[in-house]
């Protein structure tokens, strides 16, 4: 099988692990390497063996490359994604699709157009923890799911991050920080989400950067820092979810349960790919851990793109894609507009979730 030759666009942190996993990808080839700082790309072609470091439009403009991952800042999302498609090449990229409903929409609009395929991260719910307690809703151990709990509490990130400004702005914030994880994690177990009841707000202005050159430096929040609502899925279950950067002390909340008429289930953090999957029946007073339906032992980051290029060789749907991708920013959005608007927000988009793999396998 000939490998679909790769481009990354954005050499940051994150482009580290991509680039150690599809190093022994049977489906991608990374060839070439660009970033808006050329020393960047530089560092990681040395780093990785790969051959091309080059500028981001000598990337689109190289016909044998078929897919760009986008590996970029929020903000830069839509663009980079509007020209590989208008270059035709696949894409996928990391959370969120884009910042705006508009970017993203058109985005999706685009492949269409083109005859392309759009994918984004997060793919952490392929994993053997969401993986698992997929299996376990769908063997009936905790019956007709009704209800659950998501949590993200947290002091923010600007006591470890060197750069932690952009998670401040428009588009960023703990929910398009860490709500992706979440909410894909309860789209892919219970289904699409029909609206949304929240109060946001800003509980902690007053920030500075505790780490690298900038340490000492003020913050200017400009998103919702703590919010709270209510996600009514359209299968009926109904969820509540937090999510905080103004948390300093330390919470015992759990990161997910759902919870059934036969039972509950308690989920690991969606942000990893393992972790285990506890089960407490109706009537006992005891958790037991769910047997998983295959093993996730460290970060794996980047076979969702990989399940993407096979979904293309097999002509299927791919599970990371673009349209999760962009029913999961419309909740995000309807959380802020929800109570901005103090009302419910019926969201406009749905999303069929695909079947899992009767293997359960990651791939």
């Amino acid at each position: 099988m000939t490998r679909m030759k790769t481009g990354i666009v954005g050499c940051g942190n994150i482009s580290a692990i991509y680039l150690q996993n599809l190093a022994a990808s049977e489906w991608i080839e990374v060839v070439a390497l660009a970033d808006r700082f050329p020393a960047k790309a530089q560092e990681r072609a040395a780093e990785f063996g790969i051959a091309n470091a080059c500028t981001v439009d000598e990337l689109m403009e190289d016909e044998s490359i078929e897919l760009i991952i986008n590996l970029t800042i929020p903000a830069s999302h839509a663009a980079v994604h509007l020209a590989a498609l208008e270059a035709g090449k696949h894409v996928y990229g990391e959370k969120p699709l884009a910042v705006s409903l508009e970017d993203a929409r058109l985005i999706l609009d685009e492949a269409v157009k083109h005859n392309l395929t759009v994918g984004c991260a997060p793919d952490t719910f392929l994993g053997s923890g969401m993986s698992t307690a997929r299996h376990a809703i769908e063997q009936g151990l905790i019956g007709r799911p009704v209800a659950g709990t998501a949590f993200m509490l947290g002091g923010g990130p600007e006591s470890w991050h060197v750069d932690p400004e952009f998670f401040y702005e428009y588009g960023g914030g703990p929910m398009f920080d860490m709500g992706p994880y979440y909410l894909s994690a309860l789209v892919h177990l219970l289904g699409p989400i029909q609206r949304i009841s929240s109060s946001t707000g800003i509980q902690i202005q007053d920030r500075v950067i505790g780490s690298g050159p900038k340490a000492g430096t003020p913050i200017s929040v400009q998103t919702p820092t703590h919010l709270a609502g209510t996600l009514d899925f359209v299968g009926g279950p109904i969820v509540t979810m937090i999510m905080s950067f103004d948390v300093r002390g330390g919470t015992e909340l759990p990161r997910i349960e759902i919870h059934g008429t036969e039972g509950t289930l308690s989920l690991p953090d969606p942000n990893f790919f393992g972790g285990d999957v506890r089960l407490r029946r109706a009537g006992s007073e005891e958790w037991e851990t769910v047997e998983p339906v295959f093993e996730s032992s460290h970060n794996e980051r980047g076979i969702g793109v990989e399940d993407m290029v096979k979904s293309i060789v097999e002509n299927r749907r791919h599970r990371a894609s673009g349209e999760l991708a962009y029913h999961v920013l419309e909740a995000m959005h309807a959380f802020i507009r929800s109570s901005a608007e103090s009302r419910h927000v019926t969201l406009e988009s749905s999303y069929q979730v695909p079947e899992a793999r009767s293997d359960h396998s990651k791939l």
